[in-house]
């Protein structure tokens, strides 16, 4: 039985792997889908201090209180920003990261920095409510990004959305233990679309020992190919 947790991107939440998660379980692995703080059904608690150092804290957390060891910590889109926070946090509990459409930076690099003109776009479209800069609202621009077509799960998607705090893109990643971290074995599951623009230096390692995997779909590609991400980390937890 391999023990996954699943992290997600910017303005979603746990929720946007019910699919992927309901497939791994009936597989029989562990599955942890946790909600960072200040979004989805944690979006009360929504404060001016939320940063990615804060939502890298969420996942250490949750590894140290399960108690969780040897695991494929999967990160979508700015959650690859935080599974590689947390692999240099918690090296020890980490069996493999996977960046599933993620974002893939290296020591003092911010989401901004990773992918500016995205970031130039979002905070463009942003608002400040209670002192906390938000931007991806729900509603506005970010739906097509994500790359869903169906009708059905643009409106499952649409009701679930929730405006992200933008320090969190700003925030510069800090490593402190790159050996180790960058020792992890690492697997890239990206949008077909996506992979010319990726730094190949970057996913040299992956690419090397043939764990650079595409899916002809969009961006959030747990919502509109939950079988074949599902089916790839299943690959994940065999290898």
């Amino acid at each position: 039985m391999a023990t996954y947790v699943l992290v997600h991107g910017g303005a979603h939440g746990g929720w946007c792997y019910q699919r992927v998660a309901r497939i791994l379980r009936g597989a029989g692995h562990e599955v942890h889908t946790p909600t960072m703080t200040g979004v989805g059904e944690r979006a009360h608690l929504l404060r001016p201090d939320i940063d990615l150092d804060f939502h890298i804290k969420d996942i250490t957390t949750v590894l140290e209180y399960e108690d969780l060891r040897e695991v494929i910590l999967v990160g979508h889109s700015y959650g690859g920003m935080v599974i590689t926070g947390v692999a240099d946090r918690a090296t020890d509990r980490i069996g493999h990261l996977v960046y599933l459409d993620a974002a893939t930076p290296v020591n003092g690099e911010a989401l901004a920095d990773v992918s500016p003109g995205s970031m130039r776009a979002a905070r463009a479209a942003g608002r400040v409510v209670d002192g906390v800069e938000l931007v991806l609202w729900p509603g506005t621009e970010p739906i097509p990004h994500y790359g869903v077509t169906d009708p059905a799960d643009i409106a499952w998607l649409t009701e679930r959305l929730t405006p992200h705090p933008y320090k969190c893109f700003e925030q510069p990643l800090r490593l402190s233990n790159e050996a180790a971290l960058w020792d992890l074995p690492q697997t890239h599951i990206l949008c077909t679309n996506t992979l010319p623009h990726r730094d190949p230096a970057r996913m040299a390692k992956a690419a090397a020992s043939d764990r650079v995997w595409d899916i002809d779909t969009g961006h959030d590609l747990m919502i509109t190919e939950p079988k074949a991400v599902a089916d790839l980390l299943l690959r994940v937890a065999a290898a």
